[in-house]
């Protein structure tokens, strides 16, 4: 699945394993570990503004070649997001996502015009912006992530785009935590999205493993969603194949109709994508 109608953002190489990008009107050059062939150009030819670097730590740094904006906008359709480089080699937004954007709004949508707003439970939900597209057309979401400078980036993200505040509820939590805690208190949602990251520690000392903790925790939520209207998982979990988080949805949810799929950008080749991860989307058959 390509992610689609991107003006603001685009690939301009690829390979090496590196990704050459332009986000509006600035040139970043990233690693990236699927760019696995022989680079399609030749990088040194571009303005490049700022390159990413890993360190044998496992680390990295950004060097930056030309002035630059510490935090800019670009925008996806009507919506706009914040985009800053970060020490952990990302910006902020994750393009390759507009393919799930673009899925949900749809439904969001649909839902709205025939008189329901649907709730959704977003889990591991980062910056924001899918919280920015499904509450804006129409859902009231409620945003979790453990990461309180994460929640603040969501605000600014709902705030460029004039959400609606009774359509938002910001979490600042573990999210299985949060998740059993719901159940408790018999509250439920129409719809859960999830995007767990593949390895992380909460603040107890936690340990969280994508293959070893995500089935229990869309177990789990299975018990939050009351006659659900849809289920997304997200991963960028290297080796975790679309059919592995198919058959998860299968096992977990009740009857209904799952699709999984590759995310990915389109690059400067019409005939090349990069992939970036993987979804599985069960919908209420």
């Amino acid at each position: 699945m390509l992610a689609p109608d991107w003006n603001d953002y685009r690939i301009l190489g690829t390979g090496d394993g590196l990704k050459l990008e332009r986000w509006k009107d600035i040139v970043l050059l990233r690693p990236d570990p699927q760019a696995i062939w022989r680079s399609t150009v030749d990088y040194s030819e571009y303005d490049c503004h700022a390159r990413y670097e890993r360190d044998r730590s496992g680390g990295g740094k950004w060097t930056v070649y030309k002035k630059m904006p510490a935090e800019w906008q670009i925008a996806w359709r009507g919506y706009r997001f914040a985009v800053k480089p970060t020490g952990f080699k990302h910006t902020g937004l994750f393009p390759e996502q507009a393919v799930n954007w673009d899925k949900l709004e749809k439904v969001v949508a649909d839902a709205r015009a025939k008189g329901k707003q649907l709730r959704i439970l977003n889990l591991f939900a980062y910056t924001g912006a899918s919280t920015a597209v499904l509450a804006k057309s129409g859902a009231q979401v409620t945003h979790v992530d453990a990461a309180k400078g994460m929640v603040e980036r969501a605000k600014l993200n709902c705030s460029l785009n004039g959400v609606p505040q009774e359509n938002l509820r910001f979490i600042i939590d573990d999210c299985k935590k949060f998740v059993a805690r719901e159940i408790k208190r018999g509250k439920t949602y129409d719809a859960v999205i999830m995007d767990p990251p593949s390895y992380g520690r909460g603040a107890g000392g936690e340990v969280w493993r994508m293959e070893d903790d995500v089935y229990d925790l869309v177990k789990l939520c299975a018990d939050v969603v009351s006659d659900p209207m849809f289920f997304l998982i997200n991963s960028y979990t290297t080796g975790l194949q679309p059919t592995t988080i198919s058959d998860l949805l299968t096992l977990t949810l009740p009857r209904g109709r799952v699709e999984a799929y590759e995310v990915c950008l389109p690059t400067e080749r019409a005939d090349v994508a990069l992939p970036c991860g993987c979804s599985g989307l069960w919908r209420n058959s």
